[in-house]
């Protein structure tokens, strides 16, 4: 049960592919609900109720069960109403579902954030609310949402280890198949750990220096019209006149 790195090289090539599936994951889950929490996060913005309340009874039921449970219910539940999903797509679907609920109240505080007045005085020199949510409000929340969703993302790379429950092969899986077999249970976790740190400690790294950069941004039009440019992705806030 001791700690045998002369075994370590052995263990790597089964370990990466792990790894690789995660990853894998990871992206694909991340791009699902980077695309469905914007949608949702309006939906609940609205002022229609039919699209409100469904946005929120998603939001509040998905936020409120175990993504855990949730991966059960999808792949050992459903097939008791006819419905088999395999392993893969459930564990897309139902991380996908549970990463958007949460990815969309960040967007909604990103937007909520902003300034209501920036609204106001766009829709006085005659833009309609889609340009203004485009062109004026969804820039000036980027520069809020960037780092928690970041921060989101290295969470999401953890929590793919929920999926073993699913049989996919990714990191803590292969990890434990391998530890079955090998008995090598100190030396193979410690890899682990050291492979998800080897992820996510430059990932945080990366957002601690975009969150200072994102800082340095302008806060507001009046500090724009200043001098201060928004030099990151390419924003520019539109000038309000009266």
């Amino acid at each position: 049960m001791g700690f045998y790195p002369n075994e370590i090289p052995g263990m790597l090539p089964v370990l990466f592919q792990g790894l690789r599936v995660t990853v894998t994951a990871t992206i694909a889950v991340m791009a699902i609900a980077l695309a469905l929490g914007l949608p949702i996060a309006l939906a609940r913005m609205s002022r229609l109720w039919w699209l409100r309340i469904p946005a929120t009874f998603y939001v509040q039921v998905l936020r409120g069960t175990p993504v855990l449970l949730q991966l059960f219910y999808l792949y050992y539940v459903l097939p008791f109403v006819g419905i088999k999903l395999p392993p893969w797509p459930a564990g897309i679907i139902g991380m996908s579902a549970a990463y958007s609920a949460y990815l969309s109240e960040i967007y909604r505080a990103g937007i909520e954030a902003v300034d209501r007045g920036q609204t106001e005085a766009a829709l006085a020199i005659g833009m309609s609310r889609v340009q203004v949510m485009r062109l004026v409000i969804l820039p000036q929340a980027v520069r809020i949402i960037i780092p928690p969703i970041g921060n989101m993302f290295i969470g999401l790379f953890k929590d793919t280890s929920l999926l073993s429950i699913l049989t996919i092969r990714e990191l803590m899986f292969e990890g434990q198949i391998l530890a079955a077999t090998t008995f090598r249970h100190i030396t193979i976790f410690t890899v682990i750990a050291v492979l998800y740190l080897a992820v996510c400690w430059p990932s945080a790294a990366i957002i601690d220096r975009l969150e200072r950069r994102l800082k340095a941004l302008p806060r507001d039009q009046a500090e724009a019209a200043s001098g201060r440019r928004w030099g990151f992705l390419g924003f520019a806030v539109p000038r309000a006149r009266a």
